[in-house]
């Protein structure tokens, strides 16, 4: 009976706390994002089957992955073609070719001040490329660790993953990166599996929530589980896949759980270069859909409140 009444005292508390909360944040308005701008774009740069994705904030930016060696000039000449001089940040989301390949030639040709990698390494050519290339620059490599937080700008990088190692596939040591503008979030899977989606879960709870996933493995049905995509409540996803491609991608029972959900999809296959624009309240994509940001409602606190406190 003590115990029972121990705990609805407890949640009582949340739900006051959370509704004091609230209050004070609705006072506030938004005014804090008002004067953002639409500077922070994202570019999901078409490389056919592989990954590669420019974050600009302001005046800096962030290359997540460079796409097959096939498409390394792609990837070049697309940067080039936004007047990008400097990346603040290059992310090899993990060792596989169709990700990284690109990226020797990325850090050859422009200004690169951080490398960030997964603690894991890889006996392919394509990653021995990369070391070299990180190495003739004179920089290192910076281990993804989940928790770290990076600044873009007026956006904040949040690495959400990998959370363990040991993994018998690389795919699972992708580093899974969330980017924060304002009201607005973008999250970015490399091709994280169910293993790491579990784990992040475990790790962040509702704080996975999210407005733009980009879709671990592109759209394979071994990523993007039910239990994830339910946490991270995406009004948008991006799916980075090749034409007509070997394995299926993206799969049919990925593409029915988005639509299910009622999520906006996005392949780069169908739709070529995707851009995403924010000005911290709203995403407008380039085919002139727009999104509202995510903003927490009173429920969203208080169940972010309970996982606290019931760890407590």
């Amino acid at each position: 009976m003590k115990k029972k009444l121990k705990k609805n005292k407890k949640i009582i508390g949340i739900i006051l706390i959370a509704i004091v909360f609230f209050a004070v944040l609705k006072s506030q308005g938004n005014s804090e994002y008002e004067n953002l701008g639409d500077d922070f774009r994202v570019h999901y740069i078409d490389v056919g089957q592989g990954d590669s994705i420019l974050v600009q904030s302001g005046e800096e930016y962030m290359l997540i992955d460079g796409g097959k060696n096939v498409a390394a000039d792609t990837v070049v000449n697309y940067l080039k073609s936004q007047n990008v001089k400097k990346l603040k940040y290059v992310i090899g989301t993990h060792p596989h070719e169709d990700h990284i390949g690109g990226l020797d030639d990325v850090i050859d040709t422009f200004d690169v001040e951080n490398v960030i990698m997964p603690n894991v390494t890889h006996n392919t050519k394509s990653f021995e490329d990369v070391l070299d290339s990180i190495m003739n620059k004179g920089l290192t490599i910076t281990p993804a660790v989940s928790g770290e937080r990076y600044a873009l700008g007026d956006a904040e990088l949040l690495i959400l993953a990998p959370n363990g190692d040991g993994y018998k596939d690389l795919n699972d040591y992708s580093v899974v990166a969330r980017v924060q503008y304002g009201n607005t979030s973008f999250m970015f899977t490399g091709d994280a599996e169910g293993i790491s989606e579990k784990e992040m879960i475990d790790v962040y709870g509702s704080s996975l929530r999210t407005d733009v996933l980009k879709l671990g493995h592109h759209g394979s049905t071994t990523s993007t589980t039910n239990d994830f995509l339910e946490l991270v409540n995406p009004s948008v996803a991006v799916i980075t896949v090749g034409k007509d491609n070997t394995y299926g991608h993206p799969h049919k029972e990925i593409i029915e759980r988005l639509e299910k959900n009622n999520i906006r999809i996005y392949r780069t296959d169908l739709d070529g270069n995707i851009l995403a624009t924010s000005d911290g309240n709203s995403v407008e994509f380039s085919d002139g859909v727009s999104v509202d940001g995510n903003k927490d409602t009173i429920i969203d606190i208080v169940f972010k409140l309970f996982d606290i406190f019931s760890d407590m």
